[in-house]
């Protein structure tokens, strides 16, 4: 188990994942307390198509309020916040929601790395942000920032992920970072709390 990485108090927590990433999510939400105090962001790779399956999957698994994001959203505690299929997902100063559409970054619409940056920017070093299973580099860049904001930075050990590219390059690039298996990180995020 890694050491703790940056400040011990959240204000807002970003997880972000792609393909192998939904079982790590039904894995960790139904854990979940049901007193969170911070907001939780989720922003994940998927087709428009299959829009509101994600977010009926995970309200089935918590009794956390569980919505997709919409724009001029204010982010509220113990809310879980789905990044829209198709729009980037940004945090404005006054912790706000604004979605855009404009050109895919990593071959990505929402991408993570926007959601990881603009909340570093925001949220400072109050922020978690947790990297899930994927099989290309976003949310490297991000992970980055939130780093030099002073944010902890998690990352899904690439050998429990069934697409371990995006966890190796995040471990590889970003430090520096927890590695968590996860069947840990519901509780390490519970621990957010305390």
């Amino acid at each position: 188990m890694a050491e703790t990485v940056g400040s011990t108090t959240c204000s807002a927590l970003v997880i972000g994942g792609s393909a192998g990433s939904l079982d790590v999510l039904l894995e960790i939400f139904p854990a979940l307390r049901n007193d969170i105090r911070f907001p939780i962001i989720i922003v994940v790779h998927r087709k428009a198509s299959n829009e509101s399956l994600l977010t009926d999957l995970l309200k089935s698994r918590t009794t956390l309020a569980v919505g997709e994001a919409e724009e001029k959203e204010f982010l509220i505690p113990g809310k879980v916040f789905i990044a829209p299929a198709d729009y980037h997902m940004l945090i404005e100063e006054d912790r706000s929601i604004s979605l855009d559409y404009s050109e895919k970054i990593n071959y990505s619409r929402p991408s993570i790395d926007v959601t990881f940056q603009s909340a570093a920017e925001v949220f400072k070093e109050k922020l978690v942000c947790i990297l899930l299973s994927g099989s290309n580099a976003d949310g490297v860049e991000g992970l980055k920032r939130v780093n030099n904001y002073g944010g902890s930075v998690v990352i899904q050990n690439p050998n429990t992920a069934i697409m371990p590219y995006m966890p190796q390059q995040a471990v590889i690039n970003v430090k520096p970072h927890i590695i968590l298996d996860s069947h840990d990180m519901a509780d390490y995020i519970n621990k957010l709390n305390d």
